[in-house]
């Protein structure tokens, strides 16, 4: 049948994806992106798909990849129709995984779904994926913006990323590495950074709990900041503190914990052996006020534990005879380690990985059952 011209005829637009809106976002962005090039990459933005070589020195080779997103604390984001942070958190969550195993971000891939595109939206997303690229010293490669009309509520959408770094295989860190005696010291997060967001939002903006609106003053918080402000708190990313780690004599640095969902019970024990365990004094760590907020609602310990980071974005397990050097390192770049604990040998194959004491909020030990 051939294709008939009509006076009301049917168009992708009408159906819902505006194809003019999507050059212009893409147009918006180019010059963003451009921000983050690396030297390895190859060719620009635009094309069907990303290039880049490895980088030079790195002797043998081991690429990492990953993927995550940012969970629910977009519903924030959208709330408050503020978009230009949640890129930060993306980025983030990709990378702080890759920082552990020894590696250093090479490119990062975004992905956006939404329900129509705004370009100005488009726009602020992917200005904060530059940010973190920027933080994270790697390349904004490529991506996909999906308009996906009936899929997504109207002003709703997703973001999900994907990222390769490279690390020479003598330089890997892990469980391989760690050995009883080694040095736990933990760098802070700023909040709750992208994780317990369902149970976050329950306890401070649900009527039968807090309450709270996003403009309400967040309790007990001496910044003075709102409930929105305080949850909107971009990731940390932890790329300055591995960099100054990464050139140190003696390679004190044997192992790193991302802490995330499952919290300081769960991920500490992802970086060990089977048959060592770890034994954390949390006496220097007072919760953020966020997370303070959260439990005054009636959140039991063992649940703040495995659902938050309470205060603590990444765990390091250093070498004992050279922890001075490494404090002196992230001294340097204005980081203030908490010394936390100490990798022990586990007692038995079903004896707790993890166990938890000191802190006076926690009203006792926990361990990982």
């Amino acid at each position: 049948m051939p294709v008939q011209d009509r006076k009301d005829p049917l168009t992708y637009k009408g159906a819902g994806v505006d194809i003019s809106a999507g050059n212009e976002a893409v147009r918006r962005i180019k010059r963003l992106v451009a921000g983050t090039r690396r030297p390895e990459q190859i060719g620009d933005i635009g094309g069907f798909a990303g290039l880049m070589g490895l980088p030079t020195g790195v002797g043998d080779p081991v690429l990492v990849a990953c993927t995550d997103g940012v969970g629910t604390k977009l519903l924030v984001a959208i709330a408050l129709d503020r978009h230009d942070t949640v890129g930060v958190d993306l980025v983030a969550m990709n990378v702080n995984d890759l920082l552990v195993t020894g590696a250093s971000t090479l490119f990062v891939l975004d992905y956006i779904a939404c329900d129509r595109v705004v370009p100005e939206r488009i726009e602020a997303l992917v200005s904060g994926i530059v940010d973190g690229c920027k933080q994270a010293r790697c390349a904004l490669l490529g991506g996909e913006t999906a308009e996906l009309p009936g899929l997504y509520a109207r002003d709703h959408y997703d973001l999900a990323a994907f990222a390769v770094g490279v690390v020479d295989r003598s330089k890997m860190l892990g469980p391989t590495r760690v050995k009883s005696g080694d040095v736990v010291l933990g760098l802070r997060s700023s909040g709750l950074h992208s994780n317990g967001y369902s149970l976050a939002r329950k306890a401070l903006l649900d009527p039968a709990h807090a309450g709270l609106s996003f403009a309400d003053r967040l309790p007990g918080d001496p910044a003075g900041r709102s409930v929105g402000e305080a949850l909107l708190a971009p990731t940390r990313i932890y790329e300055p503190a591995f960099a100054a780690l990464r050139g140190l004599e003696h390679a004190p640095l044997h192992g790193a914990a991302h802490i995330t969902g499952g919290g300081l019970l769960e991920n500490p024990a992802r970086a060990l052996a089977d048959d060592l365990a770890l034994e954390l004094d949390l006496s220097s760590l007072d919760l953020p006020p966020v997370i303070a907020a959260v439990a005054a609602q009636g959140v039991g310990v063992r649940e703040l534990l495995r659902t938050f980071n309470c205060g603590v974005g990444m765990l390091l397990y250093v070498d004992p005879a050279h922890v001075d050097v490494v404090r002196s390192a992230l001294a340097a770049i204005g980081e203030e380690p908490y010394a936390l604990g100490r990798v022990v040998p586990r007692p038995a194959a079903d004896a707790p990985q993890v166990r938890l004491s000191g802190a006076s909020w926690m009203g006792g030990a926990v361990e990982v059952e």
